[in-house]
């Protein structure tokens, strides 16, 4: 099997955390169960991130393959990503509560919280050697409805978690991407000074 670990990394020379640099989504995962233990220490990491008056808006919705859980997020998937996520041992389901606990004012920043929560477990789980694959290509209406999601959340996204697995039991395009290095946009095409207008440093 290809190294992907390899293949994937990100280039070092930018003196990025190697931890971050070592994040990518892929798509085919192994069978390979995630220990209890791990999943507990990704999660309370996700608990950890920063968010809007400390409200914490996030929910993670968890399912182990072979549950109920799993089977209803995964029934909510478009048909592309059930063609790969049906391999993967952990899918789970964001969602981010649109109003303030304290007050019942809104809360206009409640999925960039949850993203934040979400992009921390990533990284947690990358520590323990774990990959997660996030989707928005899922049924937002269905997921509410399977999972009883009150009104007063908004439905983030569906999450795909576990080992590598092989890239050869992914079909055409999608084993060519899983087995293709990685690039970004450069950095002065996001950062600015002003709008649009690069920043210098």
């Amino acid at each position: 099997m290809p190294d992907l670990e390899h293949i994937k990394h990100g280039p070092s020379e930018t003196g990025v955390l190697d931890l971050i640099l070592k994040r990518w989504s892929p798509r085919a995962f192994s069978d390979k169960p995630v220990a209890a233990e791990d999943l507990k220490k990704i999660f309370t990491a996700a608990g950890w991130a920063a968010s809007s008056y400390g409200e914490e808006p996030w929910r993670f919705i968890v399912g182990i393959k072979g549950d109920s859980t799993y089977d209803k997020i995964f029934s909510t998937l478009v048909e592309f990503n059930q063609g790969w996520a049906k391999s993967a041992p952990v899918l789970y389901l964001t969602a981010a509560k649109k109003t303030f606990t304290a007050n019942g004012h809104p809360d206009y920043h409640n999925l960039h919280d949850t993203g934040a929560a979400s992009a921390t477990a990533a990284l947690q789980a990358i520590a323990l050697g774990i990959h997660t694959h996030g989707m928005g290509g899922f049924d937002h209406k269905k997921a509410r409805e399977v999972f009883q999601i009150p009104e007063d959340f908004d439905v983030g996204a569906v999450w795909a978690l576990g080992y590598l697995g092989d890239p050869n039991t992914l079909q055409g395009g999608m084993k060519d991407q899983e087995l293709a290095s990685r690039k970004r946009k450069p950095f002065d095409s996001y950062v600015f000074s002003e709008w649009d207008k690069p920043a210098k440093f």
